[in-house]
C-alpha cells in the first residue's frame, strides 16, 4: 500500500479539473454515425486506395530497433526508471519512461545535431529508418527513382520542441531577449520535424504536422491514409514524436495531477486496468509507419508488412480534460473507424488500448468499447503503455508498431503490473506474460485533451 492519495483522472490525459466549465451530455442528439443503419462492411479492392505499411521506424526507452523494441515488449519489461536528465527531487513525481543514451550517429550531422530539440531528432531518426526498412532509404538507388512530388511526410507532436522553448523563456528572463537563440521559434514550432524530414530526404508532397494531445498520431495516420486514396500521393511517411521529459513538462502534469506518484516502486507505477493504479507515467520517442498505395508498393517490390484498413477522428465536444459521461465519442469514433475499414466487429480479436493506468479513463474506454464489441471472449486487448509509459503525441505510432508487430509475430505482448484487476474489465488483458494469438484484425486506439479520439485499424496483408 502507498501513503499518497490518488488523484482524479479521466480518459487518457484527461484529468477533471473543476475550474473548466462542462457542457452538459445529450444523449438525444445522436451523431449519425452512431446510429445510421449500415449496409454489409465492404474492404477496399481498388490498389490506388489500398494503404498498405511498407517500412517502420522508431525511438523508444527500448533503443532505435523496431525488432528490439517489441522483444522487449513481449519479454515483459520495463522502461520506467527514476529520471536523472534533470534533478526531479523536488518533483512529487520522480519517474518516468526516459530514453537514455540516445545516439543519431549517421542520421543527423553533428552540427545539428547539438542545436535540435530531441522532438525533432527522435522524428529524423525514425523516420530515415523507417524509409531504410521499406527499402527507399535516402541515397539508395530505389529512393532516387521515386516521384518526390507525390511522396510526403506527417509527423506530428502534442508539445513540440519544448526543451528549446524552455529554455529560451529562460534566457529571455534572465539575461534578455537579445541571449534567445535564432532557432528559438523554428525548432520550437511542432512541424519543423516533418520539414526538416523532407529537407534530408527531398520529399515534396503534402507536409504537415497535426496536433492533437495524445491523438495526434493516429490523427497523422488516417490523414495520411486520405492523402492516398485521394490520389494527391503514392507514399507517405506518417507519426508522432515527443520529448517533454524536462521540468517544465513534468511540472506542468504535476501541476494537473495526472501523474502517478509511486516513486518507491516506479517499475509498477504504470498499471493499466488495476484497482491500485494512481496515474499514467510520462514516456517519450517516436514512431513512425511508411504508408503507401498498393499500386505503388506493388510497383516497386516493397516489402508489405501489414495493411492500413481505415480510421476515424472525432471530438467530444464537451469538455478540456473529461471525457463525456456518456462514452459517446469513443464509442461512435470505433464504429466509424471500422465501417471506414470495411470490417464488422465480430472480424476484430485483437484491441491496441489507450489504457493510459488512469483511475477513470482506464475504465471509461472499456466501456466504450463494449458499447461496440459484444461479445469480448475472442478478443485480446493490452496496454503498450505499462512497459514505455504514455508517450503523449507519440504514443499512437509507438503502438501502431506494437500493433503491426503483433500482426506478424503471431504474439501478443502483455499488459504488466496486473496485480489486483478491476473486475468490469472482462476482456483477456494478457495479463503479466505474452500470449501466442494470430491477429484477424486489430485496432489502435488514441484519445487527447480536448476531447480528440482517434482509431486505427490495421489487419495482416492479404493480396
Amino acid at each position: 500500500m502507498h501513503a499518497h492519495a490518488p488523484a482524479p483522472h479521466a480518459l487518457g490525459l484527461r484529468v477533471p479539473l473543476p475550474t473548466f466549465p462542462r457542457r452538459r451530455a445529450r444523449p438525444r442528439r445522436r451523431p449519425a454515425a452512431a446510429v445510421r443503419a449500415s449496409a454489409p462492411p465492404q474492404r477496399e479492392t481498388d490498389p490506388t486506395k489500398r494503404v498498405v505499411i511498407t517500412g517502420m521506424g522508431l525511438a523508444s526507452v527500448f533503443g532505435n530497433d523496431v525488432d528490439t523494441f517489441y522483444d522487449r515488449l513481449l519479454a515483459g519489461e520495463s522502461g520506467v526508471g527514476p529520471i536523472d536528465r534533470f534533478d526531479a527531487s523536488s518533483f512529487p513525481t520522480r519517474f518516468a519512461g526516459q530514453i537514455r543514451g540516445f545516439s543519431s550517429e549517421g542520421y543527423i550531422d553533428g552540427k545539428n545535431d547539438r542545436r535540435l530539440d530531441d522532438c525533432i531528432r527522435y522524428c529524423i531518426l525514425s523516420g530515415k529508418k523507417a524509409l531504410e526498412s521499406a527499402g527507399i532509404g535516402a541515397g539508395s538507388d530505389a529512393h532516387g527513382k521515386l516521384d518526390v512530388g507525390r511522396a510526403g511526410i506527417l509527423v506530428g507532436s502534442g508539445m513540440g520542441g519544448l526543451s528549446v522553448f524552455s529554455d529560451g523563456v529562460q534566457n529571455l528572463i534572465e539575461k534578455g531577449y537579445r541571449k534567445i537563440s535564432p532557432f528559438f521559434i523554428p525548432y520550437a514550432i511542432t512541424n519543423m520535424g516533418s520539414a526538416l524530414l523532407a529537407m534530408d530526404v527531398g520529399f515534396m508532397g503534402p507536409n504537415y504536422s497535426i496536433s492533437t494531445a495524445c491523438a495526434t498520431s493516429n490523427y497523422c495516420f488516417y490523414a495520411a491514409a486520405n492523402h492516398i486514396r485521394r490520389g494527391e500521393a503514392d507514399i507517405i511517411v506518417a507519426g508522432g514524436t515527443e520529448a517533454a521529459i524536462i521540468p517544465i513538462g513534468l511540472g506542468g502534469f504535476v501541476a494537473c495531477r495526472a501523474l502517478s506518484q509511486r516513486n518507491d516502486d516506479p517499475i509498477t507505477a504504470s498499471r493499466p486496468w488495476d484497482k491500485e493504479r494512481d496515474g499514467f507515467v510520462m514516456g517519450e520517442g517516436a514512431g513512425v509507419l511508411v504508408m503507401e498505395s498498393l499500386e505503388h508498393a506493388m510497383k516497386r517490390d516493397a516489402p508489405i508488412i501489414a495493411e492500413y484498413l481505415g480510421g476515424a477522428v472525432n471530438c467530444d465536444a464537451y469538455h478540456m480534460t473529461d471525457p463525456r459521461s456518456d462514452g459517446l465519442g469513443v464509442s461512435s469514433c470505433i464504429t466509424m473507424s471500422l465501417r471506414d475499414a470495411g470490417v464488422a466487429p465480430e472480424e476484430v480479436n485483437y484491441i491496441n488500448a489507450h489504457a493510459t493506468s488512469t483511475l477513470a479513463g482506464d475504465l471509461a474506454e472499456v466501456r466504450a468499447i463494449k458499447q461496440v464489441f459484444k461479445n469480448p471472449s475472442e478478443i485480446k486487448i493490452n496496454s503498450t503503455k505499462s512497459m514505455i509509459g504514455h508517450c503523449l503525441g507519440a504514443a499512437g505510432g509507438l503502438e501502431a508498431i506494437a500493433t503491426i508487430k503483433s500482426i506478424t509475430t503471431g504474439w501478443v505482448h502483455p499488459t504488466i503490473n496486473q496485480f489486483n484487476p478491476e473486475p468490469e474489465v472482462d476482456f483477456d488483458t494478457v495479463a503479466n506474460e505474452k500470449k501466442q494469438h494470430e491477429v484477424n484484425v486489430a485496432i489502435s486506439n488514441s484519445f487527447g485533451f480536448g476531447g480528440h479520439n482517434s482509431v486505427v485499424v490495421f489487419a495482416p496483408f492479404k493480396p
